[in-house]
C-alpha cells in the first residue's frame, strides 16, 4: 500500500492537548514537529533566536507553537494554536489549548473539533484541578478518547509507581463522567523526546506504543452514522440567462452520503423531494461524501431558504425538530447567564432568540456534583434550557457534533457569549 493510500484510509485525525499550566503542551507540539521532521529550517532557525531572547539559550520547541509576545514572555499558552503534520500512517492537525481557568473558553474552542484529546499532567505534581476540568470538556465535546500523558517523566527519574497512581486517578476520574471514554496512558518527555516519536529506555516497565504510533493507530470513525445533513448556506437562483430557471440549494454534507435519486426531507416544514442533481466546483456528481461542499437541485419547485436543512431519508437516526431545547453550555462572558436572559442563537446557518427558560445545575468539576444554582459565570459549565424563536433541526451532540453544537451571542456586543452542546430537543 503506498503513502497517500494509507494516509487516506486512516484520514486525518484532530487533537486537542490540555492540561494545567507548565504542563508542557506546547513542548510536546514542538517535539512532535521537529521529530517528524516537519518544522521548516528558517522556523527552526527563528525559534533558536527565539529562545535566546526569551530562554536560557537552548532551544525551547514550545515556541514553535507559542507565538504570540506574550505567550513567549509569560512562558505560557493564551490564546488556541493549530499546528498541522503528517507521517506516512496519516495526517493530523493539533490544537495547543491553554492551561489557565481563566482561558476555558478557548480550551472549549480548541477541542471542539477533535477526535482525541491529549492531556498532560506533571509527573511531579500529578493530578490537579485543571486536569479534572480538561478531561471533563474532552468528554462533553464528545472525543473518541483521552491520552494522558504524563511528562515530565525525568524529573522523578521515571518512577512507575507514581506513573501509575496519575494514570488509575486519571482513569477513574473519567469513567466517573456522564460521558465516559477510552484512557491510555504514556509516560513520557517531551522535552528529551522519550516515548514521544520514539520509545524510551527509561522505561522498560512501559509495554506500550510512544505517542506518535498511538495517534497512527487511532480509530476516529463516527460512532454512529446519523444519515445525510445538509444545511442550507444559500439558495442559488439566477434572475435571468441561461440558467434563469435553475435553482439550487448550497451547504456542506455532514453525515451520510447523498446521491442523485436520493429521497430528502426538507425540515423544519417536513416536505420531501427527490435530488434531481449534485454540483460540486461548478460540475454535476453522481454521489457527495460526508464534509463535500455542494449544491442540490431538487424535483419539486418547494420553499427552501437559508437555515433550513436537507434530511436523507436513509438516516439512521432522525433528525429532531424543535424550539424547546436542552443544553450543555460553557459560559464565555463576564456577565452572568440568568434565567430570563436573551440571547441571539446560531444553529448551523439558521439564526433567530434564544431565551433561557431554566438554569438546571452547574458542573462541579472536582466532585462531579450537580450543584444547583441561579446563574452560570464566566467559564462555568452548566446545564440550561432554552426557548427559540423559531425551530431548529438538530441531533443530539453525542450523535452528531456537527448537527449539535450551538452558540448563544450576546445581543449588545455581538459576541460569543456560551458554547453550547444540544443534549435534547423537543417542539
Amino acid at each position: 500500500m503506498s503513502t497517500a493510500t494509507a494516509t487516506a484510509l486512516r484520514g486525518t485525525l484532530r487533537i486537542a492537548t490540555a492540561g494545567s499550566v507548565d504542563d508542557g503542551k506546547s513542548t510536546l507540539i514542538g517535539r512532535l514537529l521537529h521529530d517528524t521532521k516537519t518544522v521548516f529550517e528558517d522556523q527552526l532557525s527563528a525559534v533558536i533566536k527565539a529562545s535566546r531572547r526569551y530562554g536560557d539559550g537552548e532551544t525551547n520547541l514550545a515556541l514553535l507553537t507559542d507565538g504570540l509576545r506574550a505567550e513567549r514572555e509569560q512562558g505560557i499558552t493564551i490564546d488556541v494554536a493549530h499546528r498541522y503534520f503528517a507521517t506516512p500512517e496519516r495526517s493530523f492537525i493539533v490544537a495547543d489549548t491553554p492551561g489557565h481557568a481563566q482561558y476555558t473558553r478557548n480550551m472549549v474552542t480548541g477541542a471542539s473539533t477533535a477526535d482525541v484529546a491529549i492531556v498532560l499532567v506533571d509527573a511531579r505534581h500529578g493530578v490537579v484541578e485543571q486536569t479534572r476540568r480538561h478531561a471533563f470538556i474532552a468528554t462533553l465535546l464528545a472525543v473518541k478518547g483521552i491520552v494522558v500523558a504524563v511528562n515530565k517523566m525525568d524529573l522523578i527519574d521515571w518512577d512507575e509507581a507514581e506513573f501509575d497512581i496519575i494514570a488509575k486517578e486519571v482513569e477513574a476520574y473519567v469513567e466517573a463522567l456522564p460521558t465516559p471514554v477510552p484512557v491510555v496512558a504514556i509516560p513520557l518527555s517531551a522535552l528529551l523526546g522519550d516515548n514521544v516519536v520514539g520509545g524510551s529506555v527509561h522505561t522498560p516497565w512501559y509495554d506500550g506504543p510512544p505517542l506518535l504510533q498511538l495517534l497512527e493507530q487511532f480509530d476516529n470513525q463516527p460512532r454512529i452514522a446519523v444519515g445525510p445533513r445538509l444545511h442550507v448556506q444559500r439558495v442559488i437562483r439566477p434572475q435571468g440567462g441561461e440558467f434563469a430557471d435553475f435553482r439550487g440549494y448550497a451547504g456542506v454534507l455532514s453525515g451520510g452520503t447523498l446521491a442523485v435519486g436520493d429521497t430528502v426531507t426538507v425540515q423544519p416544514n417536513g416536505i420531501t423531494s427527490t435530488v434531481r442533481a449534485l454540483h460540486r466546483a461548478g460540475r454535476p456528481v453522481e454521489r457527495a461524501e460526508i464534509g463535500h461542499a455542494l449544491v442540490v437541485e431538487l424535483a419539486d419547485k418547494v420553499d427552501v431558504a437559508r437555515g433550513d436543512v436537507l434530511v436523507g431519508a436513509d438516516s439512521a437516526t432522525p433528525a429532531h425538530v424543535g424550539e424547546t431545547v436542552e443544553i450543555d453550555i460553557c459560559w464565555m462572558i463576564d456577565a452572568p447567564l440568568t434565567v430570563g436572559s436573551r440571547y441571539w442563537f446560531k444553529h448551523g446557518s439558521r439564526t433567530g432568540r434564544a431565551t433561557v427558560t431554566a438554569i438546571d445545575h452547574c458542573h462541579d468539576l472536582a466532585t462531579l456534583e450537580r450543584v444547583p444554582t441561579d446563574r452560570l459565570g464566566l467559564n462555568d459549565l452548566g446545564h440550561i434550557r432554552l426557548q427559540l424563536s423559531e425551530p431548529i433541526v438538530a441531533d443530539r451532540y453525542v450523535d452528531n457534533p456537527d448537527g449539535g453544537r450551538l452558540i448563544l451571542i450576546d445581543e449588545a456586543t455581538n459576541t460569543t457569549a456560551g458554547a453550547a452542546m444540544v443534549t435534547s430537543i423537543a417542539p
